[in-house]
């Protein structure tokens, strides 16, 4: 990612509840109105060897006293599944670009060190047959990211053989005899990852050519047999604003011949005002906490941007953009291995959340897959474990309470966001979008980011009227309210409704809150 300059910030109290003042906003749903699809693909997930992201996370060996199934835990896997997570992105991150698929494989694991990520020695238990296991587990699809830093064009050829070629094959018959003789599927293939960065540090026209020999020969064996090219394939792109690999990525697909193609370009976005992550993920004060949202706001400018390019290169937009890191990067916790990036996960990174899912919503039609970084026990992270405990974060709860927009289509609004202003900063007062899901049913999701005034909403349907406005609410005391292995309900969802007239629904929306309600 790239390193920003440090930005000074300016001490503040704690946030308490205090008493709020009502300030009516306006959205107007236009019902006859259709945007783009929304894929399911915007709630990906990251699983990288890093930290306690895998090894305690997800994978506890099969001899733990931890409920698990073949090593993958219980609670983590019902977890998931309950958010139905479309994709995980794996091994990495910065790990794939020095991830030998040979070294987690078969009976015989070589234990290597895990040199990104604190010098941990990795054993390498969890490997490809391991992976697939635990999405099979959860329900979700494959995103392999293979190495194209230090490894070999025909080492992800072989890695891509081992997993989808037949048993006709010498790959197909050595994954049999690791106990999986069908074919896996790869939904998403990953070329690469910050080869701007830690991937590599190519200039992007080296990137570039290696680019189109990967395209072309990490072959899907499934979609060879079949006809059927379920496989995605996604491309290094930017990072942040920086518009180079934007640029020469997509001059060589408007370029490109019959014999390569890909179908996505990466865009890594973290939320982070200043370089190292030095902020706090508890405690902090008000005037961090507006940064903070104020800095991941900066997500919609960014995807404007590298649009724009790509528009320019592709009008008919058959290429995603593909935000397969995004989330807040905050200061390690005290008293955690450093290089883990553990942090705690508060009811502010929750907001943070919401409104990401809702911009990449307002530009479905070009950002059609998102990863968040990362699943479990690593920087914005659904899931924290320690050791048999398990605490469900305030951003897990955020992608339950937006189940409804996967694969919903967007119904556009327009509003009057009003302001939050704290200091020298001015942000919008609350954010908006509205969709269908594929029942029919009207949606619309909303975000408060005043942290101390509460907000009416009126939702003005036009000439529709509704009979009932019922869903959920994320709120919590602060917004640097989190929930602990000893507190785990401080922050979650309760029910919130709004009362109906015609086509009008007004709802109390709380300060600090994410809702999402459905208009029937």
């Amino acid at each position: 990612m790239t390193r920003r300059p440090a930005v000074a910030i300016a001490a503040a109290a704690l946030l308490v509840a205090s008493p709020a003042v009502a300030q009516d906003v306006t959205v107007t749903v236009n019902t006859e109105a259709e945007g783009p699809h929304l894929s399911r693909h915007l709630f990906g997930q990251f699983a990288e060897h890093l930290g306690e992201g895998i090894y305690g996370g997800v994978w506890v060996g099969q001899d733990s006293t931890i409920p698990n199934v073949r090593g993958i835990r219980t609670d983590v896997v019902e977890a998931l599944r309950h958010i139905r997570v479309p994709n995980v992105r794996y091994p990495g991150g910065c790990f794939a670009d020095e991830y030998h698929w040979r070294d987690g494989v078969g009976p015989d694991r070589r234990t290597t060190v895990n040199a990104n990520w604190g010098g941990a020695l990795e054993p390498n238990t969890f490997g490809t047959n391991e992976f697939y296991d635990f999405i099979d587990q959860i329900g979700a699809e494959a995103f392999i990211s293979v190495n194209v830093g230090s490894g070999t064009i025909q080492e992800a050829a072989d890695w891509m053989a081992y997993m989808t070629a037949d048993e006709q094959s010498s790959a197909g018959q050595e994954r049999a005899a690791n106990g999986h003789p069908e074919q896996y599927e790869v939904r998403f293939l990953g070329i690469g990852n910050e080869s701007w960065g830690c991937g590599g540090n190519m200039r992007p026209e080296h990137y570039v050519d290696l680019l189109k020999r990967h395209a072309r020969f990490d072959r899907n064996y499934n979609a060879a047999q079949t006809g059927e090219r379920t496989m995605e394939r996604v491309a290094v792109g930017p990072s942040d604003a920086d518009t180079r690999y934007t640029e020469a990525v997509m001059a060589a697909w408007a370029g490109r011949d019959w014999s390569w193609s890909i179908e996505g370009l990466s865009l890594h976005s973290y939320t982070v005002p200043q370089w190292p992550p030095s902020l706090p993920s508890t405690e902090f004060s008000e005037d961090d906490y507006a940064l903070i949202l104020s800095t991941t706001l900066d997500m919609d400018r960014r995807i404007r941007l590298h649009s724009e390019i790509m528009d320019r290169y592709d009008p008919e937009r058959e290429v995603a953009l593909v935000v397969d890191e995004w989330g807040v990067w905050l200061a390690e916790d005290p008293g955690t291995q450093q290089g883990f990036l553990q942090q705690q996960n508060s009811l502010r990174d929750g907001i943070l959340a919401a409104l990401n899912f809702n911009i990449f919503a307002r530009h479905g039609d070009r950002v059609r897959g998102a990863n968040i970084a990362q699943m479990v026990n690593v920087l914005q992270a659904l899931i924290l474990t320690d050791g048999p405990r398990m605490v469900l974060t305030p951003t897990y709860y955020v992608h339950e309470l937006y189940l409804p927009m996967q694969d919903a289509t967007l119904v556009p609004v327009e509003f009057d966001a009003g302001e939050y202003v704290r200091g020298a900063l001015t942000l919008p007062g609350v954010d908006a979008i509205a969709f269908r899901d594929t029942t029919g049913t009207l949606h619309v999701a909303l975000v408060n980011l005043d942290p101390r005034e509460e907000r009416e909403i009126a939702i003005e349907l036009g000439d529709r009227s509704v009979s009932s406005a019922h869903g959920r609410v994320m709120t919590g005391a602060n917004v640097n309210s989190i929930n602990t292995f000893d507190d785990p309900d401080a922050v979650t969802l309760q029910p919130i409704s709004g009362r109906v007239s015609g086509g009008q629904v007004t709802v109390q929306l709380p300060a600090k809150s994410v809702a999402v309600l459905a208009l029937q």
